[in-house]
């Protein structure tokens, strides 16, 4: 399988720009969204059905996140998070293209439908990831039920509208630069 230089590129700014924002976004209401993760599903989108960049950008996308990471000990559980969350949501998102009704909509509504679902369960997928392995590796400050409530629920709102927004802007952005993979 032959790699796209193009494509290459874009996911290297893409998550570039991801750990950049992650390093310097203020907290929302105490919960700062993974601007990594959002440009990890961004990527998943652009790149329909290619696991091998997919996979690439989910590797890397884990090791940004655990050199950013303010939690105590989550280098390891970051880019486990990554790895377990990039597997399972690009299997996710291959059976969601498969649904009948969804693939005989236009590619915009398809991408549309496919951020919400993506940002929404790929964000429940990698706080759960990362909340269980950081718990089995380094222990966790509190309770795992209390800290998703907290922690998980509230991100998984934030990272949909903020993916939301910064998908449309890169959608936006490709086509207006004429941007063909």
């Amino acid at each position: 399988m032959k790699m796209n230089t193009k494509k290459l590129v874009l996911n290297a700014v893409l998550l570039g720009i991801g750990l950049v924002l992650h390093q310097i976004e203020p907290a929302i209401f105490g919960i700062k969204p993974d601007m990594t993760l959002i440009m990890l599903f961004t990527i998943f989108i652009i790149n329909k059905g290619d696991y091998k960049s997919c996979l690439i950008a989910g590797v890397v996308a884990g090791i940004f996140s655990g050199m950013t990471t303010t939690f105590p000990g989550g280098q390891i559980p970051n880019v486990l998070d990554k790895l377990i969350t990039t597997n399972i949501t690009y299997v996710i998102m291959m059976l969601i293209y498969k649904v009948p009704f969804i693939s005989k909509l236009q590619e915009k509504t398809q991408d549309l439908i496919l951020s919400c679902l993506i940002l929404s369960l790929g964000t429940v997928i990698s706080g759960f990831t990362f909340l269980t392995s950081a718990q089995i590796l380094v222990g966790l400050p509190g309770d795992f039920s209390m800290l998703f409530m907290a922690v998980v629920v509230p991100a998984v709102i934030i990272n949909l509208f903020v993916g939301l927004l910064v998908f449309k802007f890169i959608h936006v952005t490709m086509r207006r630069v004429s941007f063909q993979s």
